[in-house]
């Protein structure tokens, strides 16, 4: 057997234990399929021999690139970031890519330091769901790589995005409540500063105003962070003197607060969410949940990036925005109509 040096076999270790060149090997490999069947069987069974590993990062890095991508998203706790990271690797993966992954936790002021790390440590590209809207930092990044957003839209940058229909999403899901005869609907939202919460506030407000019933701005909750904050949000409007006969939340998280006040209190109440969420149709509650493939994010934006990396020769193309289409889907009893708020 060929003397093993410390850094593990080689390929032209295999190859001379193989009985051909170093070039052979790497063709058996790519699964060339100019290479015969015999040499083929030589070749792995000295790989599996020797337990021979291919070094991609080196690979790449002599092939002009990292064969690494950078992907930050604001929240991995949250299933939706979870499948869009799904939906990247899953692209990255068919063309040979890696994903390295960071969280920022939604902190605007962590953001700067994940993508300056992916950069210096040689990402081919980005795919950012950005915290905030400042995003100038992005724009200094863009100088070496070039960057794809994601579930929200550039800010005074020139480069691609993948968002979701938010505007319709909410129109459509709050018509159904205000069809069913509800004209007290409470909005649950995220902090007014993320496109998604002005988004899903206007789309909620242009079906108000579709249906000729003015919204009341007392039952309006903005700036939900997490179930906790949804929790005590829906619970003080409960306790309101006239309290609302529907519930609109603007994502998931918030969704799952109010749905735990309303099991809590006994409270029967339809409620329509942004974001589809497991379990949604054993509840027994009536939900109108505003659902999409938040893989298709992910791949839709990996495709864009892998684009662009595949035509660095060429001039930019100009900026593109892909939206994925959204859907409502019926869980439970029918409302039947506005009811009275138990006391």
């Amino acid at each position: 057997m060929p003397t093993q040096r410390s850094g593990g076999p080689t390929m032209h270790d295999v190859g001379k234990l193989a009985q051909v060149s170093a070039m052979t090997v790497s063709r058996v490999l790519k699964n060339d399929p100019g290479v015969s069947e015999a040499t083929r069987e030589r070749v792995f069974a000295a790989v599996d021999r020797l337990g021979y590993r291919r070094n991609e990062t080196a690979r790449s890095l002599r092939l002009g690139g990292s064969g690494m991508i950078g992907l930050v998203v604001t929240n991995l706790a949250n299933p939706f970031y979870s499948r869009l990271a799904l939906g990247v690797q899953e692209v990255a993966t068919e063309h040979g890519f890696r994903v390295v992954l960071s969280n920022s936790a939604d902190q605007v002021d962590k953001e700067p330091g994940l993508v300056d790390g992916l950069v210096d440590h040689q990402v081919e590209g980005l795919i950012v769901v950005p915290a905030g809207s400042r995003q100038k930092h992005l724009e200094v990044a863009m100088r070496h790589v070039p960057v794809v957003l994601a579930a929200r839209p550039p800010a005074g940058l020139d480069t691609d995005c993948v968002l979701v229909e938010d505007f319709h999403g909410a129109r459509e899901a709050t018509a159904c409540l205000l069809a069913e005869g509800h004209t007290r609907v409470a909005f649950l939202g995220n902090p007014p500063a993320l496109y998604t919460g002005t988004e899903r506030l206007r789309g909620f407000w242009a079906a108000h105003e579709e249906a000729g019933v003015e919204p009341d701005s007392t039952l309006i909750r903005q700036g939900l962070v997490d179930a906790v904050t949804a929790e005590r949000a829906t619970a003080e409007l409960l306790d309101l003197p006239n309290a609302p006969t529907a519930l609109f939340c603007a994502n998931n998280r918030i969704s799952q607060g109010a749905i735990r006040v309303l099991l809590k209190t006994g409270t029967s109440i339809p409620l329509a969410g942004f974001d589809d969420f497991d379990l949604s149709d054993v509840l027994g509650l009536s939900l109108t949940l505003v659902s999409y493939d938040a893989d298709e994010i992910g791949r839709q934006a990996a495709r864009l990036l892998l684009d662009r990396l595949g035509n660095r020769g060429a001039p930019p193309p100009a900026a593109r925005r892909v939206t994925v289409p959204t859907r409502v889907i019926r869980y439970g009893p029918p409302s039947g109509g506005p009811r009275e708020v138990p006391a």
